[in-house]
């Protein structure tokens, strides 16, 4: 196997913002527009997820796999209606999730993070 190369190591808080091993990119923590509308941060985290995706020069559309975790189960829909836009078509598997965010602005603050597998194949 290749070497592993970690990205935006948070030595605070014990974590690696995304890693490349191998073929794939793992991305966690994409969040974005923190604060604003339920679309405004699915819109956020996914430019997030692009702005870290170029620095391997991935784009969206080598994303496989997603992880989706939203405080309001109920906002599926507009998470699907910002997916339909961004993806094009090229929609990794997914899994969503509700959860409660332990982060600053309580209710009204982080409303989805979502965490994601890339593919970089040859």
């Amino acid at each position: 196997m290749s070497e592993i190369i970690r990205y935006e190591v948070n030595e605070d808080n014990a974590y690696s913002g995304f890693v490349e091993a191998g073929d794939f990119i793992f991305l966690s923590f994409c969040v974005g527009n923190v604060g604003g509308s339920i679309d405004e941060q699915v819109e956020g985290a996914l430019n997030n997820m692009s702005e870290r995706l170029e620095k391997v020069n991935l784009t969206l559309d080598s994303v496989v796999k997603v992880d989706v975790m939203l405080r309001d189960v109920w906002d599926i829909p507009v998470m699907e209606k910002v997916f339909k836009q961004r993806f094009k078509g090229n929609y990794p598997a997914r899994k969503t999730i509700s959860t409660e965010f332990a982060h600053i602005g309580g209710p009204n603050g982080l409303k989805v993070q979502i965490d994601a597998v890339a593919y970089k194949g040859k």
